[in-house]
């Protein structure tokens, strides 16, 4: 296996075994409808396998950042469709990751909504708002109906990106947004049928995951996860616990038939990682960003040696809209600029240079 060869995830066909990761850019205004900068960022990097986009809230309570891009009106959908439009014409393939914040937002960011989580536990820190930076709020703990009510808006997002000509959608269960919150034992102190054993804390999940494939087909449905990741306050220390939970979680989800698994971990190589894709069964994307930056060496030696089938990039995807190209001709890099990861505009967005330039 070779990084630069096609790979087939599910119903999606890629050129090359690249995906670029879902990155937070919070360029999408007030609206939250993909515009011009959009359409033309996401064209730019049709040349990587597989484009997943930046999380995508599937309903206003649910929006984590000031300039995050929705898919609950018409008006957001066209703007997707856009995007979409834009990156097939480059013989790109692309999918919307859907994503609820959960209690990791605020009621200044969403609207003035309700924040909700599995259980009423606010996360340590302060959350970016209109008005600057303010203390998360204590989140409403969902009710098993108002927890029916988010399903649903899931299964109505995929049914829009679907709608809206994207590949496929992707259910974002990481980085202590809610999906994540159900199944970490530090967020979840339920004691209805979502919470307590691991099982239960994993049953919310399998039953959005489940409800997006019925909907859409399960060959256009990924799902990310990032179990031991440690990051808003979702803490999860104790790894039999976690192989016992994201176990469960793969285990009922395994005969579904999934496009892919995402998993976003420091040792994508390792036990727990490895573990996991085999409950999971399918096409296994690696990801170990977040606490280093993801370098062509290690993507390389991923698929080489078949630790997994296709590899998420990051930063280097931020930098280099034509990533393929480089890493494929082993040429220099653009390098990242990090004051620019969540400004508005141009700079650092759509202005990194390409290699014919």
């Amino acid at each position: 296996m070779d990084l630069f060869t096609p790979v087939t995830l599910g119903d999606l066909e890629l050129t090359n075994r690249l995906a670029m990761a879902p990155l937070t850019r919070m360029r999408a205004g007030a609206s939250g409808v993909p515009n011009d900068l959009l359409v033309e960022h996401y064209a730019q990097r049709a040349g990587l396998g597989l484009i997943v986009t930046e999380g995508t809230y599937p309903r206003r309570e649910s929006q984590g950042f000031v300039g995050q891009p929705g898919i609950v009106n018409d008006e957001q959908q066209a703007g997707w469709a856009r995007v979409a439009e834009a990156v097939h014409a480059r013989g790109g393939r692309i999918v919307l990751q859907v994503m609820h914040a959960g209690r990791v937002t605020h009621p200044d960011v969403n609207g003035g909504r309700r924040i909700e989580a599995p259980s009423a536990i606010a996360i340590q820190g302060e959350g970016h708002t209109e008005k600057g930076k303010q203390p998360y709020p204590v989140p409403h703990a969902l009710s098993v109906e108002e927890a029916e009510e988010v399903k649903a808006d899931f299964v109505a997002a995929a049914r829009r990106a679907i709608a809206a000509g994207l590949d496929g959608v992707e259910v974002h269960g990481a980085n202590g947004y809610l999906l994540h919150e159900f199944l970490s034992p530090a967020a979840n102190q339920r004691t209805d049928q979502y919470g307590g054993s691991p099982e239960a804390r994993a049953r919310f999940v399998v039953e959005v995951v489940t409800a997006v494939a019925e909907a859409v087909g399960p060959g256009r449905v990924g799902l990310r996860i990032s179990p031991e990741h440690q990051v808003q306050d979702a803490g999860e220390t104790d790894r039999a616990d976690v192989l016992a939970t994201y176990g469960a979680l793969l285990d009922q989800l395994r005969p579904l038939g999934l496009a892919y698994l995402s998993l976003l971990h420091a040792e994508p190589a390792g036990d727990l990682a490895q573990e996991l894709r085999r409950r999971f069964d399918g096409p296994f994307m690696a990801n170990s960003g977040f606490g280093k930056v993801t370098t062509r060496e290690e993507a390389v030696q991923l698929i080489e040696a078949a630790h997994a089938d296709v590899v998420a990039v990051g930063r280097a995807a931020i930098a280099n809209p034509d990533l393929v190209e480089r890493w494929r001709g082993e040429h220099p890099e653009n390098a990242p600029d990090p004051a620019t990861f969540y400004s508005p505009g141009v700079t650092g967005y759509t202005d990194y240079p390409f290699l014919s330039a």
